[in-house]
């Protein structure tokens, strides 16, 4: 029998974060010590989402704080119903009729009736999840986290949301800019990603090799990868136009590579209208596999992420780590690990996005520097154990403004 996997501690990023950041979050975790949390969200997988609680919840555990994750349960009805949330708090259009809404507080309902979230400190992601708190006795805080670009959200959508969300003690948001008049207090912080994870560890040339051998991906030319869900707002027809733009200056080879999560039924749909568009040169795989993902984007000459909303964009991150350049839309929560020029290119079209194609591809000694000084960003503002220590600070600040009913 094999003995089971060792999770991260926090001393194992003292590498990457130094002794004195390991340190002061060992002292912040202490006072926290027993107390119970539970995210809530609507996924296991797909998304940078459960990418992120996957990692977190382990980390918190270890730090001596009880950490649960708890995933909701829903019809395709509901998901639909959802996704149309979720796009119109990023922007688009809907229509909220009575059977919409039934159809959505009912789901809500059941899930109630499921989980039983008599917890300290509750935290609950994204629309999916939200009106749950409607229906629970609070022991403790909760708090809403946003990860969407909520620039200019749909009105009717924030109109029949907000009474939701101001039921909550807190709402994190990522941006600054996405600040909205809710009289619940908002704080501001990015996501984070885990250097220690299947799709971030550090990987050996064979191992690289092994995995694009495995999905007959060809690297005899320079890769140009997009690593995302499948969705509208990750702009895939505009990467593959950029790509054919791009190709006729400099030879490369598109890899867009995608999965459709749980809670995204349009996912299905984007893939599906992208198979026209496969060729020799143009590779677009829906796959689950984030031995692949950390494969293709060490192996990129460079990474794509032309978002036209993006709340943040941990794909962005991940790549900047492996020291591969990334050319970004310049939307939301890119602008914020993409310094143009520098770390990075940021792009507000398709022309712009294959001229940064053809110039990474020809140029290798700017390849290079761009690509140490995005892992020199992430190392410094985006590993996971600055979120933590956010959370740290901000579950200790409800200590002393909302004493805990223990049960």
């Amino acid at each position: 029998m094999r003995e089971p996997k060792k999770i991260i501690h926090i001393e194992d990023f003292e590498p990457y974060a130094g002794a004195e950041t390991v340190e002061r979050i060992i002292r912040k975790a202490k006072p926290l010590r027993d107390t119970h949390v539970v995210h809530v969200n609507s996924t296991y997988y797909g998304g940078g989402v459960a990418e992120v609680l996957s990692a977190k919840t382990l980390l918190m555990n270890s730090l001596g704080i009880r950490t649960g994750w708890r995933v909701i349960q829903g019809s395709p009805d509901f998901f639909s119903v959802t996704k149309k949330m979720h796009n119109a708090l990023q922007g688009d259009a809907i229509g909220l009729t009575e059977r919409k809404l039934r159809i959505y507080e009912d789901v809500i309902y059941e899930n109630v009736v499921r989980n039983h979230l008599n917890h300290d400190i509750v935290v609950v992601h994204d629309p999916q999840p939200l009106a749950m708190i409607r229906h629970y006795r609070k022991y403790g805080p909760w708090i809403w986290r946003c990860h969407l670009d909520l620039t200019r959200p749909n009105r009717e959508v924030m109109r029949y949301l907000r009474p939701y969300i101001e039921r909550y003690d807190a709402v994190i948001l990522t941006l600054e800019e996405y600040q909205q008049k809710f009289r619940t207090p908002q704080i501001f912080f990015f996501p984070t990603i885990n250097p220690f994870s299947i799709a971030n560890r550090e990987l050996s040339e064979e191992e690289i090799s092994e995995r694009l051998d495995h999905y007959k991906i060809p690297d005899d030319l320079p890769l140009v990868v997009q690593v995302s869900r499948f969705d509208h707002w990750k702009d895939p027809v505009g990467v593959i136009e950029a790509f054919r733009i791009a190709r006729k200056e400099a030879d490369c080879t598109l890899v867009l590579l995608g999965n459709v999560a749980t809670d995204d039924p349009e996912g299905e749909k984007v893939y599906q209208s992208l198979m026209d568009s496969r060729e020799e040169r143009i590779i677009i795989l829906s796959v689950q596999d984030s031995a692949l993902v950390n494969a293709l984007q060490r192996r990129a000459a460079v990474v794509l992420q032309k978002s036209l909303r993006e709340g943040f964009g941990l794909t962005v991150a991940e790549a900047m780590w492996k020291g591969t350049p990334v050319i970004g839309g310049n939307v939301g929560g890119i602008r914020y690990q993409i310094e143009d020029g520098k770390n990075g290119f940021l792009v507000s079209s398709v022309q712009e996005a294959a001229a940064r194609i053809v110039r990474l591809i020809k140029d290798r000694k700017l390849n290079r520097t761009m690509g140490e000084r995005a892992k020199e960003t992430v190392r410094r503002k985006f590993l996971l154990t600055s979120s933590v220590e956010r959370y740290l600070d901000l579950f200790g600040s409800f200590e002393t403004s909302y004493r805990f009913v223990k049960k």
